[in-house]
């Protein structure tokens, strides 16, 4: 609370930035943040609770940082915020050329390819984080998700009462996957390859005798491709397009399943 309440603080006057107990709650936030002690957003109830408070010191981290010029090995960078380190301690596999800045949380058993993490970011255990593939600041990913190569999940630091996107556990997201705009996918969801999710994409679950339709929200357990709708312009009438719900996955189908395999079960063509 004491922290809440200096971050708080901080946020309506910004003149306690050059004050060095403000600096220390500050950094003390992040550094919680980077051992997964706090979060940006925590499961409540059926839903999610965004911590705007912490997103406030992500943001007031920034302007008290000075930008210095980090080398690993031939490499150079010029950037206000470290990288993470200490991965064997972790238990972390990290592939050359991964990055994950610190402030953002890497569980136990995740495994990140070349791909980017960001301050804030939260990947829980068993995670993979596959060639490409970008985490933003604050996304919040689960247990045992595999972000396929070239995923790409948006970050969100301001508005801070805006949701982060939030992946929950064993979801399988396709290759070239974007999910941004506090888009939340449900345990155990598939989306298949090129699915593009934003707060106003309509998700429309076409398995019964009518449509049924969702926004910024994937239900447990569904399949989902890409698809397009019709819409009127004055120009005319064209599809844009929208993500289709096209089934469940099986309680026979095993957690790691292939997305192949998710969706040969629902009569996809792959």
């Amino acid at each position: 609370m004491q922290l809440q309440e200096q971050i708080e603080l901080a946020w309506t006057n910004r003149e306690l930035l050059k004050e060095v107990d403000t600096q220390e709650a500050i950094r003390e936030v992040v550094s919680q943040l980077d051992k997964g002690v706090l979060r940006v957003a925590e499961p409540a109830g059926d839903g999610w609770k965004v911590n705007e408070w912490i997103k406030k010191a992500v943001i007031l981290y920034f302007p008290i940082q000075q930008m210095q010029t980090i080398e690993v090995g031939p490499f150079e960078f010029h950037d206000k915020i470290a990288l993470k380190k200490d991965y064997q301690k972790l238990g972390v596999r990290v592939v050359p050329h991964a990055i994950a800045r610190y402030g953002s949380y890497l569980s136990k058993g995740v495994i990140m390819m070349p791909s980017y993490v960001n301050i804030g970011a939260y990947v829980d255990e068993g995670t993979m984080v596959d060639t490409w593939a970008t985490v933003g600041s604050c996304a919040q990913v689960g247990k045992h998700v595999h972000l396929s190569g070239g995923v790409g999940l948006g970050g969100v630091l301001e508005p801070v009462q805006a949701a982060p996107v939030i992946i929950e556990d064993n979801a399988f997201i396709g290759s070239r996957c974007i999910i941004v705009e506090g888009v939340r996918i449900g345990k155990e969801a598939v989306l298949g390859a090129n699915v593009v999710l934003t707060a106003s994409s309509k998700i429309i679950d076409v398995t019964g005798s009518k449509p049924v339709e969702y926004k910024s929200y994937v239900p447990p357990r569904s399949v989902v491709i890409p698809g397009t709708i019709p819409k009127k312009f004055a120009a005319g009438e064209y599809q844009v397009p929208c993500a289709l719900i096209i089934g469940t996955r099986k309680e026979s189908t095993d957690k790691k399943t292939s997305l192949n395999d998710a969706l040969r079960e629902n009569g996809v063509s792959v």
